[in-house]
């Protein structure tokens, strides 16, 4: 047997993964989860999800919670669906199991068996074919609603915007509002540590390098702007 995978993918970062994560645990114990958080409808760009395809190999299998977690485009959906098919690899969608690759791979192993005879051969090749369409169609239709339901949601979300600015709410950040991300938070924390501008000892070149091994890459810039702010959120 081969190996199992899953994958799991949420919209934003802000977004809740643990459901998907316990869908695809509850029905693949055994199966290695692959995860991020990715903002774009197609399959470029999603580095965990190249990784988990570099791994697989024919005979294995890949499980997503729905098919809107493999792609929600559907012309990418339906060209990845049959590439990994024809490389042998076992696609499970929890949420729509009627287009498992297994259930499309009934549907052409129930065409009829050649008979050697010429006219009924041509018939059964016809048949073959539109048994094949037929699969097809039900899998591109289950990529086509999940890229509906995100224009959709695209849409309301358009429509709530400008029903706020209609009404005069303010829509997004307000010109000058600052935004704590995790990384400015855990720099200001370091800078009061290590500063001696606050409660450390070290220069600004020091503090910045101890910043970076923690924080990551850190601009001098960025520093500044960060130890400004951070006086005046101490004044």
């Amino acid at each position: 047997m081969g190996k199992e995978y899953a994958y799991a993918r949420i919209s934003r970062k802000t977004q809740k993964i643990e459901r998907q994560i316990e869908n695809l645990t509850k029905a693949y114990p055994d199966a290695r989860i692959y995860q991020e958080a990715y903002t774009g409808t197609k399959t470029e760009g999603r580095k965990e999800f190249k990784r988990m395809l570099s791994a697989v190999k024919p005979g294995d299998t890949i499980v997503f919670d729905s098919v809107s977690r493999m792609s929600r485009n559907a012309d990418d959906g339906i060209k990845l669906y049959m590439d990994l098919y024809d490389k042998g690899v076992n696609l499970v969608f929890l949420k729509e199991q009627y287009i498992n690759t297994d259930v499309y791979k009934e549907s052409i192993q129930q065409t009829i068996a050649s008979t050697g005879n010429e006219i009924a051969d041509i018939y059964i090749e016809a048949t073959n074919k539109v048994i094949k369409l037929l699969a097809e169609q039900q899998i591109r239709k289950a990529f086509e609603q999940s890229e509906k339901e995100v224009q959709d949601l695209h849409e309301r979300t358009r429509e709530g915007i400008r029903e706020a600015k209609r009404k005069g709410k303010q829509v997004g950040r307000a010109a000058g509002a600052r935004v704590a991300t995790r990384k400015s938070v855990e720099a200001k924390k370091l800078m009061q540590e290590y500063s001696r501008d606050f409660n450390g000892t070290l220069n600004d070149i020091d503090t910045m390098v101890q910043i970076r091994a923690r924080v990551g890459t850190l601009s001098r810039n960025t520093y500044y702007k960060y130890k400004k702010e951070l006086f005046e959120q101490l004044a």
